[in-house]
């Protein structure tokens, strides 16, 4: 009887220089079980300076540079550079356990193909001498989050296929959410794992949670890609955006009536505020410590937090209004046309492809795929060999934002299949950008066709054909 072997598995951990990584590294090289095949720190200091003080361990490691892009441009550096079919990421504020590997291994072992993803369960160790702070209830929120990259292992094959972590999400924020709705949009499933991974309580400071409120500019990228009901399809509560807009607006009509000098319609909004703002600061003081600090910081960020938050909503759907984006057909306009193409070994991109993909990524313009692959239904090409030569397009000229493939024969009658404008369509509602922003690149008169009916711009690139 043959034993069976350990999946294997790299580790992938973006850090800004945190003085937790050296603990999190030392507990990845005293763990019981199949050790990584790697290690990837991937330093994400805007300005990096003085190279990562890291402790020699044993451990098979790499640093990598990200540009201080942020955490999803982080993660998709180091899956990207990644040798393995399993890439687990962790924060470099957490904690493994002991058994970390063992258990990794055993959620890992097994998992069927169609699984994406296999999720720990977060820890958030807090004082049993008093009640948590604003700080610590925020942190342990993060034990309910259901698909939360402070350990998460993803498959490779999974995360090529939706073009990795979406980087317009700049912050630590979202991005974990928005990856996983995306793959199971596409069928595949995320299982939760056996492992405990702990993260300390953070501690931010006075005006933490005002800083905090970002986020919502995050949140109008994440309801521009997902619809309107993405709170309820990633498994949270409605939020305090409303109430917060109805306080902001009773705040802003005081000081305009008090100006006009209307007092009687200043009084009433402002008593409106007062008791809006009064109404948030007791939700956020009546679970804590109630220590005169805590309460003053409760009622002081109460007050500020509901404009704070409003802002930064309007910001974020100004951005996703202006979002761009430029969605390539594939044979032709990046690689070669090698008919119904099923070896990766053939792939070779275009002349001048890799360096304009480039030139749009260093703008921050998303950039997607629109291909039409008829090979699939006349039988000469498996899923399987297209998933295969996905991987070597993505290995020569990614990361791509999205991949959107057309299986159909010409006379199947769907609607995906270009010069129909579906697959247009799907890709710019999957990146959040309203169609008429999108430009669709291609070589024949069909990729021409599909942007225009969809109302995207479109421009055709010369070639032989």
């Amino acid at each position: 009887m043959t034993e069976r072997r350990a999946p294997e598995y790299s580790v992938v951990v973006p850090t800004a220089g945190r003085d937790n990584l050296a603990a999190l590294l030392r507990g990845l090289a005293h763990g019981d079980g199949p050790a990584p095949d790697e290690v990837l720190v991937i330093d994400d200091r805007p300005r990096p300076g003085a190279p990562l003080a890291l402790p020699e361990l044993g451990l098979p490691l790499r640093v990598l540079n990200s540009g201080g892009r942020g955490p999803a441009a982080a993660r998709n550096v180091g899956w990207r550079a990644a040798r393995t079919d399993w890439i687990a990421f962790l924060d470099d504020d957490v904690l493994t356990s002991r058994d970390w590997p063992a258990r990794l291994a055993d959620d890992l072992d097994g998992l069927g193909d169609d699984v994406a993803a296999s999720v720990a369960r977060i820890e958030v160790p807090l004082p049993d001498t008093r009640r948590p702070t604003d700080d610590e209830r925020d942190t342990l929120a993060l034990t309910r989050s259901r698909w939360i990259t402070a350990d998460m292992a993803y498959r490779r094959d999974a995360l090529v296929e939706v073009g990795g972590f979406d980087e317009r999400f700049p912050r630590a924020y979202r991005e974990d959410a928005d990856l996983a709705l995306r793959v199971r949009r596409l069928g595949w499933r995320l299982a939760q794992g056996s492992r405990v991974t702990t993260h300390p309580p953070k501690s931010g400071g006075f005006l933490a949670s005002v800083r905090r409120q970002r986020g919502n500019a995050d949140n109008a990228l994440m309801r521009a890609k997902h619809g309107r009901h993405w709170r309820h399809e990633a498994g949270e509560g409605s939020g305090r955006l409303g109430r917060h807009a109805l306080t902001t607006l009773a705040g802003l009509s005081a000081l305009a009536l008090t100006a006009a000098r209307i007092p009687r319609g200043a009084s009433l909004a402002a008593g409106l505020w007062a008791g809006l703002t009064a109404e948030f600061a007791l939700s956020r003081i009546a679970p804590g410590p109630r220590t005169p600090r805590e309460v003053a910081r409760m009622t002081v960020t109460s007050a500020v937090i509901p404009p704070v938050a409003c802002t930064h909503r309007v910001l974020g759907e100004w951005r996703v209004r202006r979002g761009r984006a430029v969605l390539f057909d594939r044979d032709d306009t990046l690689i070669e046309d090698v008919p119904y193409l099923s070896d990766p070994e053939k792939v070779r991109p275009m002349p001048g492809a890799a360096e304009a993909l480039a030139l749009l990524r260093a703008e921050g313009v998303p950039v997607g795929v629109v291909s039409n692959q008829s090979g699939i239904a006349r039988g000469h090409v498996t899923p399987d060999q297209l998933r295969a030569v996905t991987h070597r397009v993505d290995e020569l000229l990614g990361p791509f934002s999205t991949w959107q493939f057309c299986p159909h024969a010409p006379d199947d009658g769907c609607a995906c299949r270009k010069p129909r404008p579906a697959m247009v369509l799907r890709a710019a509602q999957e990146l959040g950008v309203d169609v008429r922003r999108c430009v669709v690149v291609g070589d024949i008169g069909s990729d021409v066709e599909a942007a225009l009916t969809a109302g995207a711009r479109a421009i055709l690139v010369p070639t032989a054909r």
